[in-house]
């Protein structure tokens, strides 16, 4: 069954926290794994600029779930393409993504643009949006803490970058030391490079070890954990 993966990006981001899952994404669908990955915004904005200078041309539009209520998070300001599951001409295909992977960036160095911008803009309540309606969103790095304002992080085990763990227990996570944490429908990884050991845990999560193993030789990468599952908890 198609997997469809939205890469969700905004001014500010890290580049590596994106584009190693990107990667990760693109080798498997290139070894025949039934998967879409693509690099979205909320507003189709292109080029979006990493926190690095780097400037990414997006593939379109996330697409949100349409507004159930006139407040919160169900408010049309959240921004994306409204769809539901089984249609839209705007945003990632069809329909709602399966998984949604969301960076970090500039959180630790307090930067203007990055997670700090995107905790206070539409993203937190599109997220809390697509989940409501089954989409797992997973983090990388200090994207944790746009899961947290999500309110998709309260209570549950989680993990971010070392420089931002105090204000992710103070969101209400209940912090895990490990590098990736799978709690089913929300996915956290520790700081930047560990986006590519989320990946490959994905990719062996959703497509068996094999698939998992030979993307990361491809890539000359050692995986490293641990990585936490419900069973170990």
């Amino acid at each position: 069954m198609l997997v469809q993966i939205a890469i969700v990006l905004f001014d500010g981001f890290d580049n590596l926290d994106a584009v190693g899952p990107f990667e990760v994404f693109g080798h498997a669908r290139a070894r025949g794994a039934d998967i879409e990955v693509g690099l979205y915004t909320l507003d189709g904005q292109t080029p979006v600029v990493s926190g690095h200078g780097l400037a990414v041309q997006s593939d379109g539009v996330l697409p949100v779930p349409g507004p159930e209520t006139g407040n919160g998070n169900g408010t049309a300001d959240d921004g994306g393409a409204s769809t539901d599951r089984s249609g839209t001409d705007e945003g990632a295909g069809d329909r709602l993504p399966d998984l949604v992977v969301v960076p970090g960036g500039g959180w630790v160095d307090t930067a203007e643009t990055g997670v700090r911008a995107a905790v206070e803009d539409r993203l937190p309540g599109a997220l809390a949006r697509l989940h409501e309606r089954g989409v797992t969103v997973a983090s990388v790095c200090t994207g944790g803490m746009i899961l947290a304002a999500a309110g998709l992080t309260d209570g549950r085990p989680a993990v971010t970058h070392h420089g931002a763990i105090e204000d992710l227990r103070a969101s209400g996570a209940d912090v895990v030391d490990a590098r990736v944490i799978d709690d089913g429908d929300i996915v956290t990884a520790d700081g930047v490079t560990s986006g590519l050991d989320l990946a490959l845990y994905l990719l062996e999560r959703e497509f068996g070890p094999e698939l998992a193993a030979d993307v990361a030789e491809t890539m000359a990468h050692e995986r490293r954990g641990p990585v936490s599952t419900p069973g170990d908890r």
